[in-house]
């Protein structure tokens, strides 16, 4: 589900502003559809079969909007009241506000919560995401759903060229990770994606905070849609051999296939949230 189009995190890659989107407005001006909550418990109402609900692929449902609107809380109640399962991709710690219910969801059905980490450096994080809490923070929420026993997978993305493409910070991420307990990291290779719409976008803040590097970008990528750190194959092995000796899922397909199933669960206590 969509709650919201568009984003206030100012993440200085972010595809969502690609315009194959269409979004034909400033992609901080939030866009909310309206009846998204009727339309919501409509189809689950109807539905069935209980299903995995996701959300946060194109929006990060946890945007401060979100504290004064409660859009993505009042979906939480639907999903808990119909016996569905959640997930959802989030940046942000207000995540942790709604603890309550997806321990509730959680115990019902299933809740996953995924997280993205891009860089284990503070101050880099505060340059690539500016307007959403650090990776130390996140981690920090990582751990807490943890202690409550919400699982948690990361998106280790993206990694930018000549940026965060370095041991150090894929085995910082893997530190923080393994630190938290994530049930599985996903990792899609050492790069990133440019595409009309965000590739200005992005090259705009590399004049602004590393000056000199959308030259070298150009130079080496061309109007390539994917973009691969030089570095790809040696941080996947890092990658690949961190993950699995400490027992954290790292293939897509069994990390994908695990936040859709929804198992049965036989659960003797409900709590009325109406």
């Amino acid at each position: 589900m969509n709650l919201y189009r568009g984003c206030t995190h100012g993440c200085i890659y972010c595809d969502s502003r690609s315009l194959i989107y269409q979004i034909n407005h400033k992609f901080e001006d939030i866009e909310v559809k309206e009846n998204a909550l009727e339309l919501l418990k409509k189809s689950l109402k109807n539905k069935r079969q209980k299903v995995m609900i996701g959300t946060g692929s194109m929006a990060d449902p946890y945007m401060p909007l979100e504290k004064r609107i409660e859009y993505t809380r009042n979906a939480l109640k639907l999903i808990y009241k119909y016996g569905h399962g959640f997930t959802c991709i989030t940046k942000s710690d207000l995540i942790l506000r709604d603890l309550d219910l997806l321990k509730k969801i959680n115990e019902k059905s299933k809740a996953v919560v995924q997280m993205t980490l891009t860089t284990a450096d503070e101050d880099l994080c505060k340059v690539l995401e500016p307007h959403v809490c650090t990776t130390k923070r996140r981690v920090e929420v990582l751990k807490t759903l943890n202690e409550n026993g919400i699982p948690t997978v990361v998106w280790l993305c993206p990694i930018l060229p000549f940026i965060n493409d370095s041991e150090d910070n894929i085995n910082g991420i893997i530190d923080y990770c393994i630190d938290a307990n994530v049930k599985g990291i996903l990792c899609f290779g050492m790069g990133m994606t440019l595409r009309e719409g965000n590739r200005e976008y992005y090259y705009e803040k590399l004049d602004e905070n590393f000056p000199g590097l959308k030259n070298k970008y150009i130079t080496h990528f061309k109007n390539n849609y994917h973009v691969a750190s030089p570095y790809n194959g040696k941080l996947m092995k890092i990658f690949n051999k961190r993950t699995s000796d400490a027992g954290i899922m790292n293939d897509s397909d069994e990390i994908f296939t695990y936040l859709n199933e929804l198992p049965t669960k036989n659960t003797t206590k409900q709590t009325t949230l109406f």
